[in-house]
């Protein structure tokens, strides 16, 4: 059986390197409980392991389990599931924005952001997760400012933010 086409186990190597990845952004310690699988586009899944279970010859699918992020050439970027279900076990990058900033980031705008560092962060508003964004500094010769960088999908943007 197997996993679908184009789908495969994270070896002892990868998940290692995924984990460390994980360490150096997030603070996260350990996932012991957590099984990884990546498609070809780098994109990496959580599953149980008893999808080895599933006969997936009769079934037309992509991919499977929960999608937790992907490989960038500057690190690991979570998704919106990813930063939601990191949240509550990440020790650094996680940052808090105010309501103001939470409709500009609901509506997929970046944010003008005051710090430093040049990574991945996990957005938070109070106890919700809002997703995973990026500290980017400025750009040589350009007259802007650090700003945090939007990553929520155009499809789940918002248009009107309700309060």
């Amino acid at each position: 059986m197997g996993l679908p086409p184009g789908n495969w186990f994270l070896n002892s190597k990868d998940r290692k390197r995924l984990l460390q990845a994980l360490q150096e952004q997030f603070g996260v310690e350990e996932l012991p409980w957590a099984v990884f699988v990546q498609n070809a586009k780098g994109k990496v899944y959580v599953v149980n392991r008893d999808v080895e279970r599933v006969d997936y010859e009769s079934l037309r699918i992509d991919s499977i389990g929960l999608y937790l992020g992907a490989w960038q050439a500057d690190g690991f970027r979570l998704s919106m599931e990813g930063s939601q279900l990191l949240a509550p076990i990440a020790s650094r990058n996680v940052v808090e924005v105010d309501g103001g900033q939470r409709r500009s980031w609901l509506k997929g705008e970046d944010l003008p952001w005051q710090g430093s560092g040049n990574e991945f962060v996990i957005v938070r508003h109070g106890g919700d997760v809002l997703g995973c964004g990026k500290v980017r500094q400025p750009r040589v010769g350009k007259d802007e400012g650090v700003v945090l960088l939007n990553y929520v999908p155009k499809a789940r943007r918002l248009v009107v933010v309700n309060e």
